[in-house]
Formats: C-alpha cells, structure tokens, sequence
C-alpha cells in the first residue's frame, strides 16, 4: 500500500524510558541539534491506538512497589512529557528530583530522583509515563574479487556471501551502523571505512574506543577485510562503510537511554553518512510490550526513515524470553545457528541459547537465523575486558572468537549491505521480505519455531526479485500516532493516559557474564563454547 508521510517529534519517544538502577550517576551529554519534527514514512495504522492508553496507569509497576518500600532510595527514570514548555521540568525540581539528560526523539527527560518522588511526578498533568531507565544487555582498499583461498569462519559460505563476492558484491557504498561498545583501530576495518564515531555513555571525556571488546568484534563480522589475517577472518561485507556509535561506558554498562540517544543521532545523520542499516546487538532488561517500550518506538522511528534495524534474539534459550528491541514486528530479529565449523549447513543446528517464541504482544520470533557459535572477529586489544575474562577465546592479537546471537546479527546486517549494493532502492520493509521469503528451510536442523523464516541465504535474496513488503497492518508503538495525515509523537495526541508496563530487572549491566544482564543488556553472548 502507499505509505503517507509522516512527522515524529523524536523528544517524545525518549522521555518514556528513564531507567531506575544501581549505577553511578550518568553525567548529561551533548545531543546533536535536530528539528523537533523529523519526516518519515510509515504504514498505515489497522486501528486507531488511542484508546489503549484509557484505563492504564503512569508509572512502572516496579516503580510503584519500591516507592512503597523504598521510598527513599534514589532511582533513574526517564520521564515521557505529556506537552510541550517546561512544566514537566519543573515538577521535577518540586519533587527534589535532577535532569540527567534529555531525550528529543522521544520528548522525554532522563531524572535521577526518589522512589517517593517519581511516584509523585507520575501524578503531574504535565508527565505522561514514568518507566525505568532500565538496563541493557548485549546479545559482540580492497579487492572486490575477495581471495577465499584462506578463509577459516565458515559463516560466510554458510549464508552465501561468498557467491555474493562472486557477483563482484561486498557492500561497497552502503554504510552500516552499530549501536555497541565502540570501534578501536583495527586494521580490519580502518582502512578510511569507518566514516564517523559517537558516543552516548556517562563516561566524562570518553571517546568511541572500544574499551570493552564487543563491538570491535561485530564491526569485524560485518566489514572486516581480511588483510590482517591474510583472508582468513572476512567480514560479510569487506568494503561496506561503517558508522559507530558507542553507548556504553568502559566497563560495558549501559542504559536504555545511551542506546536512544544513539539512535537519536543516527537519524539526524543519516542523510550525510548515507546511513542504511543499523546493527544493535543489545536487548532490554525488562520484558515488556513492544507498543510500550521506548527502545521499540526508536528502533521502529529508524525503520519508518529508511533505516533496516537487524537486532539480536537473546540468549533466554527459553520460549517467550524476547526483550527489546528484539520483540517488536517491525525490526529483523536474528537468532543464532552452530554451523560446526563446516561451509556445508546439512550438519547445522540451532545454538541452545538462542531466544525464541511468541512475545507479549503475539509477535513470533525470531525472523531468522544466521551462525553464532564460534565466530572469530575482531580483538580491540589484549588488554580490553572481554580479553581479560575470557583469555581462552582470544585466537591471536588481533582476532577474538565468541558465541551468542549478538554475532548472529551482524551476520544478517553485513548481508543488507550486500542486498543494497544491488538494489539500492529497497525499503526496509522490502528488504525484510526478501530475506525473510528466501531463506533456507531445507537444512536438518530447521525448525519454524526456533528459527522462523529459515536460515539466511544472501545469494538467493540478492538473486530475488520480489518487491514485496512485510510489515502488512502490522500495529505500531502507542508512543506513536497518526493525526490527520502525518504521525507524530502521542504529546501532539488528545490523549495522554500511559500504558501499564511489565516488570522490569533492575540489575546493572555485567557484560563479563554469560548473560550481561542490565538495562540494555549484552545477554546476546554466551562463553565457554
């Protein structure tokens, strides 16, 4: 169908996501200057969503219990603002609370205040939603004529890129993005590809070095050259460029407010770094519908402009534990294979940590399954602190090898770039279909309820030549709505009663464990494989 032109003002979407845990406070960081209203395109609404805010409350259920409890106790929020001026603010103040920072993209406000407090600002006319600022967990020049005489991941021959680098296709021109720990100077992919960096963490002064480990490791799955391994570690797309936001602090703990703030900046990049696709290897804390996350609101804003959002199932193993973005309809949702070390697939199975099943909402996930088990990429350094923990994984000084659905995703993502090398015209939602309707579900191992559309063929995708859609009637974030003929943030709506959240972990981000619990967490790698 045609989709209208839409408008979000994306302060709204931010301000429903402040997230309430143990951490150090987190110090404000510039935000770009943007427009407050952002044009996008989005499909049609199947049914006005006004109505779903009628009977629910404006605070968390958690936030409600600790303020009984705990009413002392100072906790992170992030405040949706039912409208416009300063009025939201200034309730803050009343009720000794203190902005941290502000979220445009969604209208919201980042606050540090009192369990008391927060259940008192709920109460303002002036504030829409009250929510935790949760943790997150994260699920890790060139030849076009790439030499596979070396190569050692089996992954790429397993999806087919190598047919792809066959069609003279490796991303070449499309640049790809990652919301993760940072980039550090790799040969792997320094090579003039990576066109900007930023950072969203609390760390005063910090840069977008990768202090951590993980996000060296999933930019070297999605771009890296291979010229420091002699071709035996090839990324899916070797001469894709790269955007790197960095949202976590030096340690690996993240908010859900670091991951919007960066992905309220992609937006306002997109056009200068030709921004097509965006990997977010991270999932939630806390288990809630995807028509109330914020973090789902943002992921789908990026959808709506253009942007393919590929994001990591989690490593729950368990049916139903998809955390977001993982869960909303929207984004193309990675789960993870073991495909043995072999190029063939006949003897693949599905990782027993990958998250799958039906979500809160009915959604069924995950969308499909790339390999995750034993992926070599790159090493940010020998002192980083996924090295440390786990010296048994590190392959040589300049290569790491890890397991979990967050190397699954940027498996898929590195393959968007060689889809939109070919057919630079694709909408997300046409790119959803093609892989999605040509994946693989002929291999031993399938199974739909764990692997969803099937295993990612690229070769058949890019040979492919459907223009059709996903996404059909499918209901967009409440934080969203439609007023006459363009969408815009529910604060421009008539209605400003919040929706009534899950309950949430209020665990900090631990990225050294098996499942980096936080409010966005990195549960999408799993060690000791």
């Amino acid at each position: 169908m045609t989709k209208p032109t839409l408008h979000l003002s994306l302060a709204a979407l931010i301000a429903s996501s402040i997230a309430v845990s143990a951490c150090a406070p987190v110090t404000p960081r510039a935000m770009s200057t943007q427009a407050n209203h952002l044009a996008l395109t989005t499909p049609a609404q199947p049914a006005a969503q006004a109505s779903f805010f009628a009977q629910a409350v404006r605070l968390h259920p958690d936030l409600v219990a600790l303020a009984k409890t705990s009413a002392t106790d100072r906790v992170r929020v992030i405040v949706q603002q039912a409208e416009a001026g300063d009025a939201a603010e200034k309730a803050v103040a009343d009720f000794g609370g203190t902005i941290a920072d502000r979220l445009s993209m969604i209208n919201a406000l980042v606050v540090e205040i009192s369990a008391s407090g927060a259940y008192q600002l709920a109460q303002h006319p002036a504030v829409r939603w009250v929510s935790p600022d949760a943790p997150v967990e994260k699920s890790a020049a060139w030849n076009p004529d790439v030499n596979v005489g070396n190569l050692k991941n089996a992954f790429n021959a397993s999806v087919k890129a190598t047919n792809a680098w066959d069609r003279g296709l490796t991303g070449k021109g499309v640049t790809i993005a990652q919301l993760d720990s940072g980039v550090s100077a790799l040969a792997e992919v320094f090579d003039n590809r990576i066109l900007a960096t930023a950072t969203y963490s609390g760390t005063t002064g910090s840069s977008g070095w990768d202090y951590y480990g993980h996000g060296s490791h999933v930019s070297g799955i999605m771009i890296g050259s291979g010229k420091s391994s002699g071709g035996k570690y090839i990324g899916m797309a070797p001469e894709a460029n790269l955007v790197s936001v960095r949202v976590s602090e030096n340690d690996g703990t993240i908010r859900v407010s670091n991951v919007i703030s960066g992905m309220q900046w992609l937006l306002a990049n997109k056009t200068k770094y030709n921004i097509r696709a965006v990997n977010i290897s991270l999932n939630s804390s806390v288990m809630e519908s995807y028509l109330t996350s914020p973090l789902c609101a943002a992921a789908e804003i990026l959808w709506f402009n253009g942007i393919v959002v590929v994001t990591s199932a989690g490593n729950a193993g368990t049916k139903g534990a998809l955390y977001p973005p993982a869960n909303d309809p929207f984004v193309i949702t990675v789960g993870a294979v073991d495909d043995k070390g072999t190029t063939s697939i006949t003897d693949d199975t599905m990782a027993t940590f990958s998250a799958y099943g039906t979500t809160l909402d009915g959604v069924v996930k995950p969308d499909l399954v790339a390999p995750g088990v034993k992926i070599v990429g790159g090493l940010a350094s020998l002192g980083n602190k996924l090295s440390m923990a786990h010296p048994e994984n590190v392959v040589d000084s300049l290569f790491f090898r890890m397991s979990g659905t967050s190397m699954a995703a940027p498996v898929v993502t590195g393959a968007v770039a060689l889809l939109l090398q070919d057919e630079p015209n694709l909408t997300p939602d046409q790119v959803k279909y093609r892989l999605t309707s040509t994946a693989n579900k002929t291999w031993k191992g399938y199974n739909k309820t764990k692997a969803g559309a099937g295993y990612l063929d690229i070769d058949k995708a890019i040979g492919g030549t459907s223009t059709a859609k996903s996404n059909t009637n499918v209901k967009y974030n409440t934080l969203i709505v439609p007023v006459g003929s363009v969408l815009r943030g529910l604060w421009d709506s008539v209605s400003w009663t919040a929706v009534s959240w899950t309950a949430v972990s209020w665990t900090a981000v631990s990225w050294t464990a098996v499942s980096w619990t936080s409010a966005a967490d990195w549960n999408s790698t799993i060690w000791g494989d």
